[in-house]
This record gives structure tokens, C-alpha cells and sequence, in this order.
């Protein structure tokens, strides 16, 4: 029987056809991008499947006979069994869920559409699929009918299935994916419904003729495929980089609208702020970081327009975390603001080194007082802040009288415990905006800044008695120690501190050959009246 191109299953033909030649084309593209994305090779198979489908569908529209309609048949059922679990597979890598993204994993997928071609091809010797085929009478052109089978719903289930769980996948994903993303999730949740719908029209049996839409609503999808790729780099940037990359990150990072609400972030980001939950999408960034920690807070920046770095103590649980928190800017295609992300990037590790660095540079290790290079250091600040201030400044030299003979007679363990004991004292009674450290083994040294050298004489006096009225007591018995102290004051700011400690040194050293156990002043004086007073 001969068709003209007028009539309308010709031109149904034209369009299945077009929606063939398309997924070729698909399955061309796909095949040449194959490396950009895990799922492309699956997204090739379901075009390959699709066209050989659709081409075989408008063989079968084209046939004039049953025998060359049930050939035409058992083609179509080599692709179209298998689209709908190629679809699913395609959804589950796209999505992240990428542990059935080769066919070793992912063979039972097929079982049943195996067992559904296998039922087709065989169907004249158990009419498991197909109850009965037989022409249409009703229509004038020859079209099958079928009465189904058993096999044929399990078939029509197992689709259907297949499609629904695609589609859940998307909508589980939806609001945790970009606005870019939920472009390509709406081409791909159409792609999947078009085809269910109409196959659900088909089974009803309300499609025009009784012809089968799906090839082509499948023209349809593959042009709004087409569309996308060139639009939103369909299926070569997917949110499989936001899986496998946001949320494998180590550091915390959290999307903000201009708003300073949060609008999504990464499970790093919730280990560090328990706060963070999916109820949190919304919320104002500053409500959530209060309930996130104990202690702590972090500002944005008054500039929106800069990018803004700092690192933050965190108390959390009772535990103390370090984290560098970096705020940059996010932009739209056309340069204008649209957010700003918030990167967390725990420190606590490098932050806690620095600290024990810097300890170890800075603390005399037996004392835990300043060393002398850092006592230096402070010093020669204060020294600077003095003589701009036109404030006072003085400085104490003293050593433990006798030391050496606590080291012999005692120990050297007895002769660490008498520095501590000394240190211990002077932390007592120093004023607090006093500076002391440990000059060399037995010696010390005091920084008194707003300070008179009457009123640095009085403090070395002060440390002289309490030393000597409080003994060291090591295995039940009471050692004795005293110390001699020299005090000196800055007076012009040509001095530098190097002479000045020479200065405190001389007055130490005069009250070592006075009798020790004294304090002698740079200008000759010497003091002993102020602990009667």
C-alpha cells in the first residue's frame, strides 16, 4: 500500500524519523565528550538505544504487512527496553551516586529488560508478552493491535518505575543544586516525563490512531537536550562537581545571597557549625554563627565589594579550634554581585605549632617567664613608648646570692626549684604592668615602665624581703636565699638599653661587695630603710 506525504501517518513517519536522526546525533556528541563526564557513555548507549528504537518504529509505521510489523517489533524492543534504566543510571551518576557507573555494577539493571526482549522475539511460543497481534480492522492502513500479556506489565512496571525513581532522584536534589544546575534538572525531568506521559497515553488507548507518541515526544526532548548542551554545558558541567568536590572539601564553605542569608552549604561547614541544618536555608548568616560557638565572631567586611580574610579562636564543646575564615565575593555572568561565599579553613593544628614556636622562642623554659632575647625585645618597646611619652622608666637587675653553693650542697634539681620559688615571688608582688624575665642562669630582670627610680627602689626592696622572709623548703628543711638587686632609671632617650642594663649591672655588683642580700640604685644610693618602714 502506498503512502502519499499528505497524509498524517506519513508525516508521523517525518517526525520519528527527525527524532531518530537526533538521537544520532546525541549519541555522536555523547561519544566525543565521553571524558568530561562518568555518565556520558550511559547517556550514549540510551541514544544509540533510542534512535535504533525510533528508527525501527517508523520502519513498523511504514510496514504493510503483520509479518514485517512483528519484525519491525522485535527491532524496536534491541533499544527500548533498556532506555528507561539507562535514564535512571544517568540521573544516579549525575546526582553523585556513582557506585553503578560501570556495568559490572550495574548489570542486574537489565535483567528485566533482557527477559522483556527475550519474551518479545519468543513471543508466538508462550504469549507471555503479547496475548494476541493482529491488525487494526478499524483502521485502513495496517497498524497493530495488541492484547497484552503477563510479561507486558512486568515489562510496563519495571519502565515506569524506572522513570518515577529518576525523577525522585532530581527532586531529592533539587534544592541543594545551583540555579545553573536546576536548568539542566528541568530538561532531564522533561526528557523522562514526556515519554511516561505518553507511553500512559498509549496504554489508555486515547493517542491519536492508536499510534505509540513516545518517538516522537522523544524528537521533543532530544531538541530540548540539544538546547541545553549548548545552553547550560549539559551533562559536561553537572552537579556531580558539586558532590564530589563542595562536598568532599576539607574546609568549611557557605553560600550567601546579598542579604547575608545562607543559601547552601557543605557538610564541612556542619561539622563545624552543629547549627547548620537544612532548616537553616534562609537564615541570616549572624543568627546561625552565634548558636555555632561558644565563643567567637566574624565580620563580614563593611565593604561588600572586598574580599575580607581572618583567623578566628572558636570555642566549641569546651574544646578550642583555630580557623581562618576568608569571605570573598560572588558574581553573575555580568559582573554584578550576587553573594559572597564564606570559606572556613581549620588552623587549630598550625595556629596551636605557631603558639608552642612562639613559646619556645619567647618563655624561658624552666621559669616560664620571658627569656632574656624577648625581655630584650619588649624591652627596648617600652624603652621607645617611654621616650615618647616623656613617661619614666626603670630597670632591676638582681641574682640569687650564694647560688652555686645551693647547686652543690643540694642539687641541681634543689637549685631549678629555688628559680622557680624566686619567679613565684616576684609574680606575687610585682605590679602587674611589671616585665620580667630571666637575664642568664640565676640572674633576673624587671622592666618598670611609669616608674621613678624611688619607686623602682622601693619594688627591688619589696622582692629583697619577701625573698629572704620566705625560705625554700626541700625534703623537710628550710633553705635560706637571698638576692642582690641593682635599679637604674632611663633619662635621656640617647641611652640606648644595652648601657642602661650595664648601669643596673654596676649597682647589682655593689650590692654583691656590700654584704649581698641588697639594693644599691644607679646614682650610689643604696636602700635598706624602706623594709623598716
Amino acid at each position: 500500500m502506498l503512502m502519499t506525504m499528505d497524509t498524517p501517518i506519513s508525516q508521523y513517519i517525518i517526525f520519528v524519523v527527525i527524532s531518530g536522526v537526533l538521537s544520532v546525533l546525541l549519541a555522536i556528541y555523547a561519544y566525543n565528550n565521553k571524558k568530561k563526564f562518568t555518565g556520558m557513555k550511559v547517556f550514549m548507549w540510551s541514544t544509540i538505544l533510542s534512535a535504533v528504537y525510533t528508527f525501527a518504529f517508523a520502519f513498523e509505521l511504514a510496514s504493510d504487512s503483520l509479518s514485517e510489523i512483528r519484525f519491525w517489533l522485535n527491532i524496536e524492543y534491541l533499544g527500548m527496553p533498556f532506555i528507561s534504566p539507562l535514564s535512571l543510571l544517568l540521573i544516579m551518576i549525575y546526582v553523585g551516586i556513582e557506585k553503578f557507573n560501570t556495568f559490572k555494577k550495574s548489570w542486574f539493571f537489565f535483567i528485566i529488560p533482557f527477559i522483556s526482549l527475550l519474551m518479545v522475539t519468543t513471543n508466538e511460543y508462550h504469549h507471555l508478552f503479547y496475548k494476541d497481534l493482529f491488525l487494526n480492522p478499524n483502521i485502513e492502513k495496517p497498524m497493530v493491535d495488541v492484547i497484552p500479556g503477563l510479561w507486558y506489565y512486568v515489562h510496563g512496571s519495571y519502565t515506569s518505575g524506572s522513570m518515577f525513581a529518576s525523577l525522585f532522584l532530581l527532586y531529592r536534589y533539587w534544592r541543594k543544586t545551583k540555579s545553573i544546575y536546576r536548568k539542566q534538572m528541568i530538561t532531564l525531568a522533561i526528557g523522562i516525563m514526556l515519554p511516561m506521559l505518553g507511553a500512559l497515553a498509549y496504554v489508555l488507548g486515547i493517542t491519536p490512531l492508536g499510534m505509540d507518541p513516545v518517538p516522537i515526544l522523544m524528537c521533543i526532548t532530544s531538541t530540548l537536550y540539544v538546547t541545553s548542551i549548548f545552553s547550560t554545558s549539559l551533562l559536561t558541567v553537572a552537579p556531580i562537581a558539586r558532590e564530589h568536590i563542595f562536598e568532599s572539601m576539607r574546609d568549611g564553605v557557605l553560600v550567601l545571597n546579598l542579604e547575608n542569608q545562607i543559601m547552601d552549604f557543605n557538610g564541612a561547614a556542619a561539622k563545624i557549625i552543629p547549627a547548620l541544618t537544612p532548616e537553616t536555608i534562609g537564615q541570616k548568616l549572624d543568627h546561625v554563627w552565634k548558636r555555632g560557638a561558644e565563643t567567637g565572631a566574624f565580620s563580614i567586611g563593611s565593604d561588600d565589594t572586598l574580599d575580607h580574610e581572618e583567623e578566628l579562636k572558636w570555642v566549641r564543646g569546651g574544646e578550642t579550634f583555630y580557623y581562618r575564615i576568608r569571605s570573598s565575593k560572588l558574581l553573575k555572568s555580568n559582573g554584578q554581585l550576587a553573594g559572597r561565599t564564606i570559606v572556613m579553613i581549620d588552623v587549630t593544628e598550625h595556629t596551636l605549632l605557631q603558639h608552642k614556636l612562639r613559646y619556645l622562642a619567647e618563655i624561658d623554659g624552666l621559669t616560664s617567664i620571658y627569656n632574656r632575647t624577648f625581655f630584650m625585645e619588649k624591652s627596648r618597646e617600652l624603652l621607645a613608648s617611654a621616650h615618647q611619652s616623656q613617661a619614666p622608666l626603670c630597670f632591676i637587675l638582681f641574682d640569687i646570692d650564694h647560688f652555686k653553693q645551693i647547686n652543690d650542697r643540694y642539687g641541681h634539681s634543689v637549685g631549678d626549684f629555688a628559680l622557680k620559688h624566686i619567679v613565684m615571688i616576684c609574680q606575687q608582688f610585682l605590679p602587674d604592668h611589671a616585665l620580667l624575665g630571666r637575664y642568664g642562669g640565676e640572674e633576673f630582670a624587671v622592666s618598670l615602665p611609669n616608674t621613678t627610680l624611688a619607686q623602682a627602689g622601693q619594688t627591688a626592696e619589696l622582692l629583697r624581703a619577701e625573698i629572704a622572709a620566705n625560705p625554700l623548703y626541700s625534703s623537710a628543711k628550710a633553705i635560706t636565699i637571698t638576692a642582690s638587686f641593682g635599679v637604674t632609671q632611663a633619662r635621656t632617650a640617647d641611652i640606648p638599653l644595652e648601657m642602661l642594663l650595664s648601669e643596673a649591672d654596676i649597682a647589682l655588683y655593689r650590692s654583691k661587695h656590700t654584704g649581698r642580700n641588697a639594693v644599691h640604685l644607679s646614682n650610689n644610693g643604696s636602700i635598706h630603710a624602706f623594709q623598716e618602714k
